[in-house]
């Protein structure tokens, strides 16, 4: 049985209702000997920065190029509606400025249908130096409990609980630095479900400045 167990993933709660948390999640990517690895945490990012990100964000349904020929390009769509914003906004600004070194903040929002059935939208950030990264794990997901009763959705906030079907944007463009990605990604719409978000270029209406520890500069 001990084979079968479930990996523990460390985490500490920053924010938790009935359907919604945000978490602090540490990354066994991170090695306490290799300082390049690190995260640029705990950082202060204002929560209109992170509003401005979160509204940012826009997904695209990936569509093969035959696909494409026939119907055109999807519409892009916002990731998040005003409510998510302003919740994520706020928790994310509280988690980033507790996070440690080695811990990435998680997300995870839920809509639920039936006992058994909900919309989930999930993913998780951290900071690098001046750059924001960003997954988007799953993005209006209907989560189908299974019978065994194990709910990985809420576990695994960055991990897909389907095959991706979308890609994902960020508006200004100008701010999003660009990454390499694998062919298997390309075929699989893995490539741009991940953004870096040069935060330099990311203002408010307010132009609230981004303070990072000064170690990173």
């Amino acid at each position: 049985m001990s084979g079968c167990a479930i990996p523990h993933v460390p985490s500490r709660i920053v924010y938790e209702d009935p359907v919604n948390y945000v978490r602090l999640e540490e990354d066994r990517k991170v090695l306490p000997e290799w300082p390049q690895s690190h995260f640029s945490h705990p950082a202060t990012v204002s929560k209109g920065v992170l509003r401005t990100i979160l509204s940012g964000l826009k997904v695209q349904e990936h569509r093969v190029a035959p696909l494409r020929w026939i119907q055109g390009e999807a519409p892009l769509e916002l990731v998040f509606n005003d409510n998510e914003v302003t919740l994520l906004s706020a928790e994310m600004a509280d988690a980033l400025a507790l996070a440690q070194y080695n811990e990435r903040v998680t997300f995870y929002l839920s809509e639920p249908l039936t006992f058994a059935r909900r919309t989930i939208t999930s993913g998780g950030l951290y900071i690098q130096g001046t750059e924001l990264h960003l997954l988007l794990g799953n993005w209006r997901i209907i989560y189908g409990i299974p019978t065994y009763g194990m709910i990985y959705d809420r576990r695994y906030p960055m991990r897909p609980t389907v095959a991706k079907g979308f890609d994902l944007f960020f508006e200004p463009a100008d701010a999003v630095i660009p990454q390499q990605s694998s062919v298997l990604d390309n075929l699989l719409a893995n490539s741009k479900d991940e953004l870096v978000i040069d935060l330099s270029k990311v203002t408010t209406q307010e132009r609230t400045p981004v303070s990072l520890p000064s170690s990173v500069f």
